[in-house]
């Protein structure tokens, strides 16, 4: 999947999924194990999505209301790079990507984590020499890597953005633009909606796994020098697979006919949100969570339109590493929204590894024990209120 956290940036926190924090050593080991009062914290997991484009770690504990991540890590690595003309990793892609899971593996042992996933997309899946080069990975880092199919990246993105679906929405569409492929996921409520924290996947009407990413589509057709005819031609590109939705028409009459929105996490929307805010640098606290309307996509998408290729890649918000893959990016998005035209997009930081740590947790029952344990607690006395 495209970044998640952040453009370009160190994995941040996300919401109630909030406050990253990065200390070093012993130091780091102690404060981990233990709360400011001295009392023993939650338990640590910890999440690794390898996508055709980003390599992101995050480690969390749970929370009363959700998750705090404690530790991150995002490198863009283009493992992908060149398989779809090849199909194969190349040895430049593996390189950058065993020094990113080397940096990952550090992070990792530096905690005390009780459970931990960690995942392989799109690159993985179609590379014919995927599979020795995660057994190099394995060998070596001791880093036993999965290989996840399509509706399972769906289910887990779901997952991960469950929060940002409004609470009286009927249904939402939530997709999620990656480097080698995007899935797209049709959440309908009208029968009942999930209460049960990781379950959301539940409610999942239909989905669709998208063998388009912004790698994918930039080697097709470039994305440095984007002209609007050319522009059109990816949105024609990716529309052409949206056909194959099933569904396609109940999901359209159902977006004129009840309260649905979009949810969009991938590093294309968040990078759309912040140019449309006007940040100079990306800010993920101001991002996660926004609302933004289909007139702003609009506006937003043509001034990135306008922009140079060096501008972009000079711009606080897109950088170098993706000023080639964020015009590609919007083609995917717009090809969504003027298959199933929406006017309210809830703009997502969050993602795969978020859905991975929620799955996690919720089969520990963490929150029903925390439920559970306030329920039982007695209530304080006397002068003791607010302790």
């Amino acid at each position: 999947m495209d970044s998640q956290a952040g453009v370009g940036g160190p994995a941040a926190s996300t919401g109630t999924l909030s406050g990253s924090t990065k200390r070093s050593g012993n130091r780091r080991r102690t404060q981990n194990r233990k709360t400011r009062n001295g009392k023993r914290s939650g338990a640590l997991y910890a999440a690794l999505d390898l996508g055709t484009n980003n390599c992101r770690l995050l480690i969390a504990r749970p929370t009363d209301n959700g998750i705090r991540v404690v530790d991150g890590f995002s490198r863009i690595v283009r493992l992908g790079e060149g398989v779809s003309s090849s199909g194969k990793l190349s040895q430049a892609a593996m390189d950058r990507t065993f020094d990113a899971l080397a940096a990952c593996k550090a992070r990792l042992d530096a905690h005390d984590i009780k459970r931990k996933r960690l995942i392989a997309t799109e690159a993985c899946r179609a590379a014919g020499n995927a599979a020795a080069f995660l057994g190099k990975i394995e060998s070596q880092l001791g880093l036993d890597l999965e290989v996840i199919d399509r509706k399972t990246e769906a289910e887990l993105a779901v997952t991960g953005c469950a929060d940002l679906v409004e609470p009286k929405a009927t249904g939402a569409i939530l997709f999620d633009i990656g480097g080698g492929s995007s899935e797209l996921a049709w959440l309908d409520f009208r029968g009942g909606r999930p209460k049960s924290r990781g379950k959301m996947a539940a409610a999942i009407r239909s989905w669709q796994s998208l063998p388009v990413g912004v790698v994918s589509i930039a080697e097709r057709f470039g994305g440095k020098d984007v002209t609007p005819e050319l522009f059109e031609e990816m949105i024609a590109h990716v529309r052409a697979h949206l056909r194959h939705f099933r569904g396609r028409e109940k999901l359209r009459a159902a977006m004129a006919e009840q309260s649905m929105h979009l949810v969009g996490t991938s590093g294309t929307v968040t990078t759309l949100a912040g140019l449309h805010l006007g940040l100079e640098r990306y800010d993920r606290s101001k991002v996660d969570g926004l609302w933004m309307q289909g007139t702003h996509v609009i506006d937003t998408m043509r001034v990135l339109l306008s922009m140079s290729y060096d501008r972009r890649a000079g711009h606080g918000c897109i950088g170098r590493e993706r000023a080639d893959l964020v015009i590609p990016g919007c083609a995917i998005f717009e090809a969504i929204r003027r298959e199933w035209p929406c006017e309210r997009i809830r703009v997502a930081d969050r993602g795969l590894r978020e859905g991975m740590l929620i799955s996690l947790m919720a089969e520990d029952r963490v929150w029903s024990r925390a439920g559970a344990q306030r329920r039982r607690r007695p209530k304080p006395e006397g002068g003791h209120h607010g302790l």
